[in-house]
């Protein structure tokens, strides 16, 4: 305790900020990269005139909240007030649709990673590259916004993803982490910086329409993990902090996207490595030894912190359905008078599901609160579907709850596994599912039939590992890579467990994704139901 103290008194420690889909949350550690302090702020994208966008004031609004309260945090359980920070680093929801005209003002309202809304854009582009540019993609965006002929489009003069704009404004640098570039547009591993051929291909296709791009100027500058990526200004440090106490100053990391900051989070940057973030979306990374054969439109080729290539298969939908229906078992328990926290009910209901039929009793769900891209489902149109003979009872709808949240990410995984022939030695988990021990853990282990290991950090991995990329910005030695910095400081005796997938589980999977891709008609159906929202 002596020592953190010490270390925050001296501006030792380090500051990682992440702006997740459901929650902001700002985590402070010390420079052996033990949490210190936290502090977070609930939030939700809105779904405004067809597009699914946060504005830019609850940006700023939840990470001032967040930071307040690990800074009360620090003052309560250390006795010292929090003035100094040694580096900051800040990531994010990757991808996505930030533009800025040449006053620095924001031209339409941020379109997030959700929206299935640019698929002429993204097949076109896919086309033209020959590489894979999935619709959430900040090109396709941009992209679909000429073929839209919105207005706005020639006005653009910056365009970001969410935490490289929160980095803007703390540091006045308009740079990239390659990781979260890597999202933006294609990356050349060779020269760590956006694939020059690419861009020429796509300012002459451009042109023909009329608009003269110059990408470089428009895209932020790319840097790689352990670069100094600015300093907190004296208006990033009021920003930050409203109440002035803390100062200016302070490195800052490359900002990062959650992708990123997984990797780093669950020591899975090595190459034949693995990992997989399941919260309201789902995304598998997989560090790859060996090119991939041939494009896949479900496979996204993105970076690792250090800009190693990357196959990544990315779902839109995971958890949200099922918090949606333990959300709707508690107001039964509080009408029966029952007070029952969040966790009880979540390891209550997830215990169910283990004495559940291992195919799900014939129960088929789509947790789809937004369209799918991995089975081509363009709306959001949550649905539980089930026949006369199927098996109803509380089990196995909780097992098929969750057989449904990993359904398109096991879709994903066969692409790599089966037809590209990918494996890894190893395969970690995070995310929010995992707090209730083993019973998530092993369904994924059968769903992708390989073990998955689950760190003690699998719940809060996302701003810690933007932290540790903050603090290996101020550690890095000269000949010291990204990976034998984790190793040496940061999992030399990491807590974990591994569970290996059961033959029983693996072919209950098999039997549920059989009915599941049986029943997508059913879901493409729904989408004639109107979306009052």
């Amino acid at each position: 305790m002596h020592d953190f103290k010490n270390e925050i008194q001296n501006g030792q420690t380090t500051l990682g900020i992440e702006l997740g889909s459901t929650r902001i949350k700002a985590v402070l550690i010390s420079q052996d990269c033990t949490t210190l302090a936290a502090g977070s702020y609930s939030w939700e994208n809105q779904y405004v005139d067809g597009i699914w966008t946060y504005s830019l004031d609850q940006v700023w609004t939840g990470i001032q909240a967040s930071y307040q309260e690990l800074q009360q945090t620090v003052s309560e359980q250390y006795q010292v007030e929090l003035t100094k920070i040694g580096a900051i680093g800040v990531s994010a929801m990757m991808h996505g649709y930030l533009a800025f005209d040449a006053q620095n003002q924001q031209l339409v309202p941020f379109r997030t990673w959700r929206n299935n809304t640019t698929g002429e854009a993204s097949d076109q582009l896919t086309k033209l590259f020959n590489f894979n540019i999935p619709q959430r993609w900040s090109i396709a965006h941009l992209y679909q916004a000429i073929l839209n002929q919105e207005p706005h489009v020639k006005q653009v003069d910056f365009l970001t993803t969410l935490a490289g704009y929160v980095h803007w404004q703390l540091s006045g640098e308009k740079v990239l982490g390659i990781g979260d570039a890597s999202g933006m547009f294609p990356i050349d591993e060779a020269s760590h910086n956006y694939d020059q051929t690419k861009i020429e291909q796509f300012e002459r296709y451009t042109n023909v329409l009329g608009y003269q791009f110059n990408l470089k100027e428009l895209l932020p500058k790319v840097l790689v993990a352990g670069e100094v990526a600015g300093h907190l200004t004296t208006a990033g440090a009021q920003k930050l902090d409203p109440t002035g106490q803390l100062q200016a100053g302070s490195v800052m990391a490359p900002p990062e996207g959650d992708a990123g900051t997984g990797m780093t989070a669950t020591n899975s940057v090595k190459k034949r490595t693995g990992n997989i973030s399941a919260g309201t979306s789902a995304f598998s990374m997989v560090v790859l030894d060996q090119p991939l054969h041939e494009v896949h439109r479900d496979i996204d080729l993105v970076t690792t912190p250090e800009g190693a290539p990357v196959a990544m298969v990315h779902t839109n939908n995971c958890t949200s359905d099922i918090n949606a229906w333990v959300g709707l078992f508690g107001e039964v328990a509080q009408a029966l008078g029952q007070k029952v926290t969040p966790d009880q009910l979540y390891a209550t209901l997830f215990g169910e599901s283990t004495t559940a039929a291992v195919d799900g009793g014939g129960l088929v769900n789509y947790a789809y609160l937004s369209g799918e891209n991995i089975t081509d489902v363009q709306a959001g149109r949550p649905l539980f579907v089930r026949t006369p003979n199927s098996q109803f009872n509380l089990a196995n709808f909780m097992k098929a709850q969750l057989y449904s949240a990993f359904a398109p990410l096991k879709i994903g995984m066969d692409i790599l596994t089966k037809e590209e022939h990918i494996s890894t030695d190893v395969l970690i988990a995070q995310g929010g599912i995992f707090r209730t021990p083993v019973v998530a853990q092993q369904v994924l282990a059968d769903a992708l039939n390989t073990p998955i290991t689950v760190m003690e950090n699998a719940g809060e991995g996302g701003p810690w590992g933007m932290a540790v990329l903050a603090a290996y910005v101020l550690a890095k030695k000269s000949d010291e890579d990204l990976a034998g910095y984790l190793d040496r400081v940061v999992f030399q005796n990491p807590a974990s467990s591994t569970l290996a997938p059961n033959t029983d589980g693996v072919q209950g999977f098999d039997q549920f994704i059989d009915r599941y891709q049986a029943g997508l008609p059913i879901v493409k159906a729904a989408e004639v139901l109107p979306d009052k929202a």
